[in-house]
Order: structure tokens, then C-alpha cells, then sequence
């Protein structure tokens, strides 16, 4: 029963956070407009990894997508990729641990065939949770660097300066989901243990007779008919006493005494 909680919490913690991550990889707050020396303003800007959009003060909203990917940094693509590739294996990961779940029976599938789909399924959705970490990790310290900047030609006297951006709510429901999806896969990780099955050794044992130790020999068993003839080997009585030469030496008797 713990494998199963363990395996049907991996799944759902797991599943809120690559929906997580969708969910932030879609969002256009990335990076939003400081307003702290300029609380009031007509305009509002914010940027996410596929536009950037301006609020008005009136409400209206208004978006343009990226239309170009030569022009964009190379952390700004490698963020772009780090979240995709996360996506990917998290989605393929779900499909893995759904049959994968103990709960679901499919066919004759047995209990080691799962433990190896848990364990994929797992690997993948650390996989995808340490890329989305590492994606808005990457992203945040691009717009801390790029603000230091702007607040460094701000304080030297440079009145034409770009605006400056803070973190956005995206980059804190990206680092959530990652964690999410990083502790679902740890979990499925665990699970994997209890659903292997255990490995039936068998050991030799030695029996041997109390007191002796006798082997027993196995071949094949010659029944007799009571018909055969005893073979025995008569010697004479030159053989039983056999005679000692006068230096004390004992002489072994010759072929010619043998009756």
C-alpha cells in the first residue's frame, strides 16, 4: 500500500508541475517594469520568452511577438530551449508513469516491467524539473545583471537610460514547478524500490550421517542372480608363514609355492 501512495503522490505532485511549467513557459511576465522611481505612469511594460507587451493606463494591452531569432541574446534562446526540452520530458514522463502506475493493469504486464517505467518516468521528470530550474535560474540573472546596469548609468547622470526590469510572476511559478516536478520524480525514484520483486535464492545444503562422515557415491547397481561363482584367491601355506632368511630378513615365497 505505501508503494502505491508513494507511486499515485510522484504522479500527481509530478503532474502539477509540469503543468506548472507550461503554464510559466506561456506567461508574458518574465520580466516586468520597475516602477519605483516612477510609480505613476501612463505606461506599463512587461516582457515574457515569446512577446513583449505595454499596458496603458486606460487598460487597453497590446503585444508583439518576436519575429526574429537571430536578433535575440544567446541566454535569452538557451532559456527558450532549457524550457521546451523540460515540457518535452515531463510530457512523455506522464505518459510513462501512467502505465507505469500499480493501479493500472494492462494485460499480463509484470512487477518488473513497471519498476523499470517508474524509474524512467522518474529520471525524466528530475530531468525536467532541474531544466526548468535552471532555465529561470539563467533568465533571473540576466535581468539582475541588466539592472545593476541601468542603475549604474541612472546614478552617473545618463538621462536617456532604458527602462529597468524586475523579476515577474512567471519566473516564481517557473521555480515552484520545477521543484514540483523535481520532488515527483524523486518519489517515483523511491517507489521503484518496492515494486521490484525479490530475487528467490536457493542454497546448497550439505547432509552428512551424525558421528561419520560418509559419502555416498551414486552409479549404477548390479544386481546379482546367486548362480555367479565365488572368485578366491587360495594361497598356500608357504604364503601364510613366510620364512625368514638367517640375516633376520623376511623372504617373500616364490611363483613354484603357490598350490
Amino acid at each position: 500500500m505505501s508503494v502505491t501512495i508513494c507511486q499515485s503522490m510522484g504522479f500527481v505532485v509530478s503532474a502539477l508541475g509540469i503543468g506548472g511549467i507550461i503554464g510559466a513557459t506561456c506567461m508574458d511576465q518574465w520580466s516586468t517594469q520597475d516602477l519605483y522611481n516612477n510609480p505613476v505612469t501612463a505606461v506599463f511594460n512587461y516582457q515574457g520568452l515569446w512577446r513583449t507587451c505595454v499596458r496603458e493606463s486606460s487598460g487597453f494591452t497590446e503585444c508583439r511577438g518576436y519575429f526574429t531569432i537571430l536578433g535575440l541574446p544567446a541566454m535569452f534562446q538557451a532559456v527558450r530551449a532549457l524550457m521546451i526540452v523540460g515540457i518535452v520530458l515531463g510530457i512523455l514522463g506522464l505518459l510513462v508513469c501512467i502505465f507505469a502506475l500499480k493501479c493500472v493493469r494492462i494485460g499480463s504486464m509484470e512487477d518488473s516491467a513497471k519498476a523499470n517505467m517508474t524509474l524512467t518516468s522518474g529520471i525524466m521528470f528530475i530531468i525536467a524539473g532541474l531544466c526548468a530550474i535552471t532555465g529561470v535560474s539563467v533568465f533571473a540573472n540576466m535581468l539582475v545583471t541588466n539592472f545593476w546596469m541601468s542603475t549604474a548609468n541612472m546614478y552617473q547622470g545618463m538621462q536617456n537610460v532604458q527602462n529597468r526590469y524586475t523579476f515577474g510572476s512567471a519566473l516564481f511559478v517557473g521555480w515552484v514547478a520545477g521543484g514540483l516536478a523535481l520532488v515527483g520524480g524523486i518519489l517515483m525514484c523511491l517507489a521503484c524500490k518496492g515494486l521490484i520483486p525479490e530475487e528467490s535464492r536457493y542454497k546448497a545444503v550439505s547432509y552428512n550421517a551424525s558421528g561419520r562422515n560418509i559419502s555416498y557415491r551414486t552409479g549404477p547397481y548390479k544386481v546379482g542372480s546367486g548362480y555367479e561363482p565365488e572368485m578366491k584367491t587360495r594361497r598356500g601355506a608357504g604364503y601364510e608363514e613366510a620364512a625368514r632368511s638367517d640375516d633376520g630378513r623376511r623372504s617373500y615365497p616364490s611363483k613354484y609355492d603357490y598350490v
